[in-house]
């Protein structure tokens, strides 16, 4: 049995219709990570690790990790001092905060993302440079777009499609790894303020073709990275003065797949602590919880509970992120544009 799911995550890895872009359920933590507008959005040098493990206990299934890292260049400071530890019990994030929040100053950004993901015979490693200009629309808005150049460097296990014969697929010929270095571009608009968040971007612009085999001749039917485009949003509501309430969605579109949808919810309580849940059309829910431990460290949670037909063989999903907040004088202990 495994090995017939682990046909059907290879056939579903290499069809034109799959995503070809990993699946992450806490984007909304990490938003750069969908969108380089985001890049040196904070007053810190923000860095990400995350590692999830799709669909546990079945074999091959995909497992993702990634490491990235963004900041300002030319950012004004939002403070003109550096006290920012406040009493015991106060929310740092509470009504005085928002009413005088101001818009970005005109400034850069610079960032590096690596991603390694692997489903089945099929891993991908992708590496690319990020930019990104922030200026302020009105006196709470902002605006920023930016744009992301890299590689990726696709690769095929042919020893991993043997099902139980003894023979690797002759279209790939015999046990040597195939690898395929392709153009990696993205491109995004990111519209912020206090209270809401609107993106747009796109990732594998530049559609290419690929091949596995020995002679260079397609599979059949042709592979193709194709554009992936996602929309994201997000509102967010003051409940009393200790806790804010954010729901926000995701949109993806991927030619010629149905669009596909994310609702999410997340309940901060003061700047420290916070619990969210996910839900993801036809295929499941998440629950997440996160902890801002310190100024400089903070982690989160995510499990997810699958609905689809491989409920039947998974223990569900698991994602862990760890984040670091690098250079922030100012002591914040949550962001303040990516909420």
């Amino acid at each position: 049995m495994k090995k017939i799911l682990t046909g059907l995550l290879l056939c579903s890895t290499l069809a034109v219709s799959a995503q070809q872009k990993p699946h992450y359920t806490q984007y909304v933590l990490n938003q750069y990570i969908v969108n380089p507008a985001v890049t040196g959005i904070e007053n810190y040098t923000d860095v990400k690790i995350s590692h999830r493990q799709q669909w546990t206990g079945i074999q091959d299934a995909p497992t993702t990790t990634y490491l990235t890292i963004h900041a300002p260049i030319g950012k004004s400071d939002y403070r003109s001092t550096a006290t920012s530890l406040g009493m015991i019990g106060e929310n740092l994030r509470g009504s005085s905060y928002w009413e005088n929040y101001e818009a970005a100053k005109p400034h850069h950004g610079i960032g590096l993302q690596l991603i390694q993901d692997r489903t089945g015979p099929i891993s991908q490693v992708t590496a690319a440079v990020t930019y990104a200009y922030h200026l302020g629309l009105t006196q709470k808005i902002s605006l920023s777009g930016g744009v992301g150049l890299g590689v990726n460097r696709l690769q095929l296990d042919p020893s991993k499609l043997d099902f139980g014969n003894g023979q690797a697929d002759p279209a790939v010929g015999g046990n040597t790894a195939f690898q395929k270095l392709k153009p990696d571009i993205s491109a995004g608009l990111y519209l912020y303020s206090s209270d809401f968040f609107v993106g747009l971007s796109a990732q594998q612009i530049a559609p290419v073709d690929y091949t596995f085999s020995e002679n260079g001749t397609p599979m059949t039917g042709g592979n193709k990275q194709v554009p992936h485009l996602f929309g994201t949003a997000g509102y967010r509501f003051l409940i009393g003065e200790n806790f804010n309430l954010m729901p926000s969605v995701l949109v993806k579109y991927i030619s010629p797949v149905p669009m596909q949808f994310d609702a999410n919810l997340k309940l901060q309580y003061l700047d420290r602590a916070w619990i969210g849940a996910s839900m993801r059309m036809r295929d499941g829910f998440a629950g997440m919880a996160g902890l801002n431990i310190s100024n400089v460290f903070n982690v989160s949670y995510a499990y997810d509970y699958t609905t689809s037909g491989l409920r039947n063989y998974s223990r569900g999903t698991h994602e862990v992120m760890i984040g670091f907040l690098l250079g922030n004088k100012y002591g914040d202990t949550c962001p303040r544009n990516l909420w």
